[in-house]
């Protein structure tokens, strides 16, 4: 005898009869199998664009992210070259300089610590970039003359600390320091001559005595005798002094550089002077 409640099972039931259906041949009764199926197959499409569309949406933030231009922070050292190099910009430091060019200035080789860089768009970017250069054009030319201005405030610092970097030089006081100044301030002037054309002279017109005077050749008969360091007269060392530098003939620097401005105009250099000149 069949165990008790097992007969009231309608829908296993109705299951069998269309499986048996089925396993007869009978199209028409395997219809409402099918349809059945179906039926609770249904929801599945409408569940499908739901899992798809956070994807699509989270590729494009992706490629939006991607394309969106970089800033590099300039530091010492660095030249549009270097870091076009390293961040594989698209067109190399010229493209990186057009696209600067109004932080930067007209010299691309100066370039000041401290300015930020827009790097644009890498080279050899993937195909998908097209997609979103539309989004990333109108962001950044919302945001271009911003980023210039508040560039350019920022470049301001930098100039002011350059200036600091500089140490002042310091020259001893004796022959060597006097012959070193004077050479920094013939520099400045454009004023030829070298070391050791300079103590060469020095060594024999007064022994690097910057007191010594000639009180009796021709000159000092005129009334007018050699003094310092380079034996200059008191007429030439007026006439050849050096903006800078002392007004009294017997300071080693104003003596030497007068001197030396002097033999620059009628030899050439002091160092083409190897005797009385």
């Amino acid at each position: 005898m069949p165990a008790k409640g097992k007969h009231r099972r309608p829908q296993s039931t109705s299951l069998r009869r269309g499986l048996a259906a089925v396993t007869t041949g009978g199209a028409v009764l395997a219809l409402p199998v099918i349809g059945a199926t179906s039926a609770f197959a249904a929801p599945a499409p409408t569940a499908a664009p739901q899992a798809v569309a956070p994807a699509a949406v989270a590729a494009q933030a992706n490629s939006a992210v991607k394309a969106a231009p970089a800033q590099h922070s300039v530091v010492a050292g660095e030249t549009l070259s270097k870091i076009a190099r390293e961040h594989s910009v698209s067109g190399g430091w010229k493209k990186l300089y057009e696209g600067n060019r109004k932080i930067v200035g007209e010299n691309p080789d100066l370039i000041h610590p401290g300015i930020k860089l827009t790097l644009g768009s890498k080279a050899a970017a993937p195909s998908d970039a097209k997609s979103s250069k539309a989004s990333t054009a109108t962001a950044r030319g919302a945001s271009a003359d911003r980023a210039d201005r508040s560039e350019r405030t920022n470049i301001a610092p930098v100039a002011k600390v350059a200036p600091a970097a500089e140490k002042a030089v310091t020259y001893s006081n004796d022959l060597d320091g006097w012959i070193k100044e004077s050479l920094a301030v013939m520099a400045q002037h454009g004023i030829p001559g070298t070391y050791e054309g300079i103590h060469r002279n020095i060594m024999r017109e007064s022994s690097g005595n910057p007191a010594a005077i000639n009180n009796w050749d021709s000159n000092a008969v005129k009334g007018t005798p050699s003094k310092g360091l380079l034996q200059v007269i008191d007429p030439t060392f007026q006439a050849y002094h050096v903006p800078g530098t002392s007004t009294d003939s017997y300071d080693p620097v104003a003596n030497i550089t007068a001197a030396c401005n002097y033999a620059a105009d009628r030899y050439g250099s002091i160092d083409n002077v190897f005797g009385a000149y």
